[in-house]
């Protein structure tokens, strides 16, 4: 009896063994597609990735709804990046190596999105960005040369620093600036030097700089001293945590000049911190305005509105356009091949996204057009589109 028993339990151990082996590989295919996500879950930028990821899933509802792609499915595995560039590494690390996914999206920080790219080429795993705009997301800091894996869905700070920089000048009229950058920010500290570039060449004057740290929470020392300085308008490229603070207490101090800054502003808390009547006279430049009238954005406004209610703002967009475009390259490419995804990624061109028209440049970055967004009463209201 004990004999027939341990050969039971052999021959059951046995065809435990055969049936792991025929998943892991060489067995029926998997009927679902894969897509790492790394995205600002939880930390200080929070609400980026809470929109990013609605974005991805209505995204992808749609798709699967109309049978997928390459006659499958298509689902997420969603990794939080904590809104710390070390985690942003540990999370796409995790979605290579230990959930197998062979493309990865997401991430609206430039610091973050830098870290994790550097995992993502070192495998040479396609990666497309959602919203980080630092220049240094897709080219190598090092050697100057475009990541071969590595894209964007978003224009890039060279263009928003001179948008809004021509802005203050042409439409504000404003000759006399300080700029107040996040120190610990890949994507202020680019974005301050592209709007002091732009701004120096058409006649400005920056008057002043200074900077702060993520996570600070007093800053008036800091602008009692730009007030002093007389600027006409006070510039601040940060995210919209600080941003906030920094527009309440400038407020607070008498300090009532306009304040601008860029697409690191839109989230709905930037209206819960700063307050409604604070932010007043403030502008930033962004991707997208849901005031938008075309077709294609009152179509996934409806929808977004319909699923999440609740309007989008530029990260549910930017993970919205970032979904499809993936999809598209997937479908372009026959494959969830990584070589042949990252081809068909760079060969995107006229791509038609709810932002805008898009093609991926030579440096794998999105030429697309730019949004003026003026604040009237805490609530965003929509002022110009400036095309590249």
């Amino acid at each position: 009896m004990r004999g027939k028993l341990l050969a039971a339990t052999i021959s059951a151990m046995l065809a435990v063994s055969v049936f792991a082996v025929g998943c892991g590989g060489g067995g029926k295919a998997s009927d679902e597609i894969k897509i790492g996500v790394v995205s600002e879950m939880t930390g200080s930028n929070a609400t980026y990735g809470t929109s990013v990821v609605n974005g991805m899933k209505l995204a992808l509802k749609e798709v699967n709804d109309k049978g997928g792609v390459l006659g499958k499915k298509v689902n997420i595995v969603v990794a939080d990046s904590k809104s710390e560039p070390a985690e942003a590494a540990n999370a796409m690390s995790k979605l290579i190596n230990q959930d197998k996914t062979k493309v990865v999206m997401g991430i609206f920080t430039s610091s973050s999105a830098i870290a994790a790219a550097n995992v993502s080429e070192a495998s040479k795993v396609p990666f497309l960005a959602i919203g980080a705009t630092n220049p240094k997301v897709t080219l190598d800091d090092k050697t100057g040369k475009v990541k071969p894996n590595t894209f964007r869905v978003c224009f890039i700070d060279p263009f928003q620093g001179t948008v809004g920089s021509n802005f203050v000048f042409n439409e504000l009229k404003l000759k006399k600036a300080v700029i107040f950058v996040d120190n610990s920010s890949d994507y202020s500290k680019g974005l301050a030097a592209f709007f002091k570039q732009a701004y120096l060449a058409k006649g400005g004057q920056v008057v002043g700089e200074e900077a702060y740290l993520q996570k600070d929470t007093d800053f008036k020392a800091v602008l009692t001293k730009i007030k002093n300085m007389n600027p006409e308008v006070l510039y601040v490229p940060g995210y919209y945590e600080e941003v906030g603070k920094i527009i309440k207490q400038a407020r607070e101090l008498g300090m009532n000049m306009p304040i601008v800054g860029g697409d690191g502003w839109d989230s709905p808390k930037l209206a819960e911190i700063a307050g409604a009547a604070p932010l007043n006279n403030t502008f930033f430049t962004n991707h997208y305005s849901p005031d938008d009238t075309s077709a294609a954005s009152k179509a996934f406004v409806d929808a977004y509105v319909k699923t999440y209610s609740q309007k989008p703002d530029a990260p549910a967009v930017l993970g919205y356009d970032g979904a499809r475009l993936m999809i598209d390259a997937i479908s372009r490419a026959g494959a969830v091949d990584g070589a042949k995804v990252s081809k068909a990624l760079a060969e995107t061109k006229n791509y038609k996204a709810v932002t805008g028209e898009t093609s991926l440049n030579a440096t794998h970055d999105a030429v697309k057009s730019a949004v003026i967004i003026e604040f009237k009463d805490g609530k965003q209201s929509y002022r110009a589109t400036v095309k590249p």
